[in-house]
């Protein structure tokens, strides 16, 4: 459903907000490893998260990557997937046609609606603290 860029740069966000939450710094090539991604790839994700004020990058010897927990339960997955990928996903047609509206619905208006409104709530409902949090407790995985 989401880009691959996308996919990548959720789950190095949570990778990120876990370490930090052990006030662990980590760089470009530990959050490749954690998520499968390429590390090149992982690089320009992880530049453009910071840009958008998501994470903090801190450069030097005790450099990295750093997710402060206060940021962690305001940031939603709804505003990485915005960033990435825009906000298509949860207002396009399911079959890509331009001119679908609920006066001229696809085939699958109906249902894709109902998708793509549980996907924005569910993406609005999580911040990264409760992924990590997640994660941190084994009920869930990144790889």
């Amino acid at each position: 459903m989401f880009s691959k860029a996308c996919e990548y740069a959720i789950k190095a966000t949570i990778y990120i907000a876990k370490q930090s939450q052990h006030d662990q710094r980590v760089n470009v090539k530990e959050v490749a490893e954690a998520v499968n991604a390429p590390v090149a790839f992982t690089a320009k994700i992880l530049q453009q998260l910071c840009r958008a004020n998501i994470l903090e990058s801190v450069r030097g010897k005790q450099g990295g990557f750093i997710f402060t927990e206060s940021h962690q339960k305001k940031v939603k997955i709804f505003d990485v997937v915005h960033l990435i990928d825009g906000n298509g996903i949860f207002t396009n047609c399911g079959l890509g046609l331009h001119q679908c509206s609920s006066e001229n619905p696809c085939p699958v208006h109906d249902d894709f609606k109902l998708v793509r409104e549980n996907l924005a709530m569910m993406t609005q409902k999580y911040s990264f603290f409760d992924l990590a949090q997640r994660t941190e407790h084994g009920l869930a995985w990144l790889k």
